[in-house]
């Protein structure tokens, strides 16, 4: 089969990689479509280590289900569209996170397309078949593929109590940060967005978000020396964190939504001082995400800014690694 695979600090196309290997209760799925998220070029520019088949947001079709016992449990999805939770957990006894319920962090998970499991830019993936959500037809392929991203978007709610009167400033005018800004607007609460982009902010505006035009990340503050309940981290940079312990306010909460390869050092001393409340917040759930898609509560088709083949995967890396550009999706 046909899959993108970054090997050996390299990315090429091949032509003739092997099929995925049937293993019982996972779902073999024909990859229709799959989009670049920020993680897929970090892990290019040497995050985590991973190596194999690149992608992690994708829509396909359940081909087989291999295993006696799942074949019969999930025999209604097979031919179905689905996306999929890129965790594959162990779910074994003595595993002390799946035992909690804690199967995203569980020690010897696999993770699509990051952790030890190929991805989705290829003609076929594997996947755990509990692991897989059916897509209804009000949802295209195109925003299928935002599903995953959506859903740690969501993740937020779970993570932390926003009330509709609470203030929040989303740093970052990207993909990820609008699309924290369309899932935030949802709470009814006052959503902030500080970018550099005039056009991204105006994006992010249609949808009552109020823009903020940052041109000096050192000296910015909101009007009056404001400073927020609620700040989400969207940038991935050193710069964009250290501003966002300058926007939360004493006992705010600051959410950290970005990964990136980069080390830095940090003054931690403003979140003892302000007793600010850190959140890492990354992979969140799948059902609310597919129904804002379906409800069309959320549009998504504004942030895609190309659509490649997976023949042209790598132009459409080198596409989605260029400044400005929001989504880059790849139709297989």
């Amino acid at each position: 089969m046909r899959a993108l695979v970054f090997k050996d600090a390299n990315l090429t196309l091949e032509r003739d990689y092997p099929l995925p290997t049937p293993a019982a209760g996972e779902a073999l799925i024909r990859v229709l479509r799959a989009g670049i998220c920020n993680t897929d070029l970090e892990i290019v520019r040497g995050y985590l280590g991973f190596q194999g088949v690149l992608g992690h947001e994708f829509v396909g079709v359940v081909e087989e289900i291999y295993g006696d016992d799942a074949a019969k449990r999930y025999a209604h999805l097979k031919g179905q569209r689905v996306t999929g939770d890129i965790n594959a957990a162990c779910y074994q006894a003595d595993c002390a996170y799946c035992q909690r319920g804690m199967t995203t962090h569980c020690p010897q998970r696999t993770t699509l397309g990051i952790v030890g499991r190929d991805g989705a830019f290829a003609d076929y993936l594997m996947l755990p078949v509990e692991n897989l959500y059916p897509v209804d037809a009000a949802i295209s392929n195109e925003e299928a593929v935002f599903v995953e991203p959506l859903a740690a978007n969501f993740e937020i709610f779970e993570q932390v109590h926003i009330k509709p009167t609470d203030s929040i400033a989303i740093l970052g005018d990207g993909k990820m940060g609008q699309l924290a800004a369309q899932v935030l607007t949802l709470s009814g609460c006052e959503v902030l967005m500080i970018g550099k982009h005039e056009d991204k902010l105006d994006l992010a505006a249609q949808r009552g978000v109020r823009p903020h035009v940052l041109k000096d990340a050192q000296s910015f503050a909101l009007a009056g020396g404001r400073r927020v309940d609620v700040v989400v981290e969207c940038t991935g940079t050193a710069q964009g964190l250290e501003m966002a312990m300058r926007l939360t306010r004493p006992r705010g909460t600051l959410v950290l939504k970005s990964t990136v390869a980069d080390k830095s050092t940090l003054d931690l001393a403003p979140i003892v001082i302000d007793e600010i409340r850190v959140q890492g917040s990354r992979c969140g759930p799948f059902a609310p995400a597919l129904r804002a898609l379906s409800l069309k509560t959320v549009d998504v088709l504004p942030l895609i800014s190309a659509s490649y083949t997976l023949d042209d995967g790598l132009a459409a890396f080198e596409k989605a690694s260029q400044r400005g550009i929001l989504k880059v999706q790849v139709d297989i």
